[in-house]
């Protein structure tokens, strides 16, 4: 075995599903990680065969449940791609372990489980990562030092898909005893993120949902849009839906310039990726180069920054266990505006 393979962030992943696919094929194309080990709740024979078709290293440890892997010491982080409803079980039961956590979003169903989340990452002192991808993605750094420079006054994001009749029946998104959030947990959460990162990170004071939400039979947000409004004058929107065309944009308009965006969750290709600014009149396309896709990159920075911690004995880099709290207080607000008739959600305290 190589130096840099003894260096390699050993991965444990949770479950077989089909998202497993793509973040498996990230692994593998990262220098600093490896798959170590997948644990399924169904069969043995069934991993088997999905570690054989999707590359997994001939080495790979499996696994009949999520508490063996998490007992394997041969693991350093693992993937959580589980529905939402099981996130505090299983982050606690990991960061108890000492295994460092990439963990799909939403990261919990409201913000007091998540609470319990970054209680049990701070105690045992492992690295926690939101598993979204656009934000490791090149173009995004460029987006955000734009930005910084136009003195935001105003932002629009939209995430939308129609899904399936299948998916609305079916899938784990719009079960109550699942995921439970919906459009909103899911498309929204890219949007919330957006609006976020445009105004530096920093929390609205109110958050309104907007008219036109649709929820179905069992009360999963299908579809719906919020305002959020800072002191300073800013303001934001954000549409999310299962239920309309497929929509990926932001647009950020400033005193000094105005960005556009209009792929931001998945770009039209792996290995560039563009973006629009506007500044006095001249209107400019920006193109992003990368080698890897950004599933890839966010894999790399995870185990980067495990890797610190493993090696050098440096601190969990705290800015995603913050931003993660942030975008799921704007779930709850807006959630909590649509049960209550679109009444403005006051965040000051929360």
């Amino acid at each position: 075995m190589s130096d840099s393979d003894n260096n390699q962030i050993r991965i444990g992943l949770l479950s077989c599903i089909n998202i497993v696919r793509k973040l498996s094929r990230a692994i593998n194309l990262s220098p600093n990680a490896t798959i170590s080990a997948i644990a399924t709740t169904s069969s043995i024979e069934e991993a088997k065969s999905f570690t054989a078709s999707n590359n997994f290293p001939i080495n790979t440890k499996i696994y009949g449940s999520y508490e063996s892997l998490l007992q394997d010491p041969d693991v350093d982080a693992v993937y959580l791609p589980i529905p939402a409803s099981l996130h505090v079980e299983w982050a606690v039961r990991a960061a108890r372990q000492g295994k460092h956590i990439l963990l799909d979003k939403p990261v919990a169903l409201n913000v007091s489980e998540f609470d319990q989340i970054v209680e049990a990452c701070e105690f045992y002192g492992v690295q926690f990562m939101d598993g979204t991808q656009w934000m490791h993605n090149p173009r995004t750094a460029k987006i955000i030092d734009f930005v910084k420079d136009f003195e935001i006054r105003t932002v629009n994001s939209c995430f939308s898909f129609a899904a399936s009749e299948s998916f609305l029946k079916n899938d784990i998104r719009v079960k109550p005893g699942l995921d439970g959030l919906g459009a909103l947990g899911d498309a929204g959460w890219y949007t919330i993120q957006a609006v976020l990162v445009a105004n530096n990170f920093k929390l609205p004071k109110t958050v309104t949902a907007l008219p036109g939400s649709v929820l179905n039979d069992a009360g999963i947000v299908l579809s719906c849009g919020a305002l959020f409004d800072w002191e300073e004058g800013i303001t934001a929107t954000i549409y999310c839906s299962f239920l309309a065309n497929l929509t990926m944009e932001i647009t950020a308009i400033g005193k000094k310039g105005t960005v556009n965006v209009r792929d931001f969750v998945i770009p039209y290709r792996e290995t560039d990726a563009a973006f629009i600014t506007s500044t006095r009149g001249c209107l400019s396309e920006h193109k992003v180069m990368t080698e890897l896709p950004q599933e890839t990159c966010m894999v790399i920075e995870f185990a980067r920054l495990v890797g610190e911690i493993k090696n050098r004995g440096a601190k969990p880099d705290g800015f995603w266990l913050s931003f993660s709290r942030k975008v799921q207080l704007l779930v709850d607000a807006v959630k909590e505006s649509i049960d209550n008739n679109l009444e403005p959600v006051l965040l000051s305290g929360r």
